[in-house]
């Protein structure tokens, strides 16, 4: 009859003790806690700070400080939205003896900066060593909203079919095969570029080159992919004479 009540008394020791320990740990143990957030600040439980970091393309300034002591940090986020990029408005050239002689050289239209941006990615993707005519092509048709993107898929010209007449003509390259950042630009894919700031300097009016000087400029070079793959799809020259007065008119745009 003892040994029940013995478990019982050392039972409630246990008990005990436990409860006492639990009440010392929360007696010193730190606290942290969560306020509502004000309009100037976002207060959370952890030892990071946040402030002063400023991500261009989202406007929201966000920074990270060292961690503190006191576990009650400051997230600050700006309300403010600001939108600045920084933008080159020339492309790769083989003639950079234009800037030497003190000749005014036109600025590229941002959607063909765009375009070639988007060929690099598509060379990328392809896993491609350089960025030929093909890819040119590729990135006029990805950017999609240039007059000349509609143009040729007006004419049945689309970027599937460009891809698959690429990966035809050009093969596919090796699936462990990594590409260079920036895949240099094939002889012929440069030659097409600089022949779009030629024809702008050619006829002078002061605007900017667009997406269509590109595409004129890849029909120019009749041996290269680009060309070829365009013929292919139907492209002849008397397209390319319907685009000339784009490149032609003063103050013609790709919008």
């Amino acid at each position: 009859m003892f040994l029940p009540l013995k478990t019982s008394l050392f039972s409630s020791k246990l008990a005990l003790i436990f409860v006492v320990k639990w009440l010392f740990r929360a007696a010193i143990a730190p606290r942290v806690w969560y306020s509502a957030p004000t309009d100037s600040s976002v207060r959370l439980g952890q030892t990071l700070t946040l402030k002063s970091f400023e991500n261009s393309w989202i406007g929201t300034k966000v920074g990270v400080s060292p961690c503190s002591f006191n576990l009650r940090p400051v997230v600050s986020v700006s309300r403010r939205r600001p939108l600045a990029a920084t933008v080159s408005f020339s492309l790769p050239t083989a003639k950079p003896e234009r800037a030497s002689t003190g000749q005014e050289i036109p600025k590229w239209f941002s959607k063909a900066i765009k375009s070639f941006a988007m060929s690099e990615l598509e060379a990328r993707k392809l896993k491609y060593l350089t960025t030929g005519t093909e890819a040119l092509l590729m990135g006029v048709l990805i950017e999609s909203t240039n007059l000349t993107a509609k143009f040729l898929r007006a004419h049945g010209i689309t970027i599937l079919k460009v891809r698959d007449e690429t990966v035809k003509l050009l093969g596919k390259a090796d699936l462990f095969f990594f590409s260079p950042e920036h895949p240099p630009l094939t002889d012929e894919a440069q030659r097409a570029l600089d022949w779009a700031v030629d024809q702008k300097i050619k006829y002078g009016d002061g605007g900017e080159i667009t997406t269509s000087h590109i595409l004129l400029g890849i029909w120019s070079e009749v041996d290269s992919p680009g060309h070829k793959i365009l013929f292919t799809l139907g492209f002849n020259d008397e397209k390319a004479k319907e685009l000339e007065p784009s490149i032609s008119k003063p103050g013609c745009t790709d919008d």
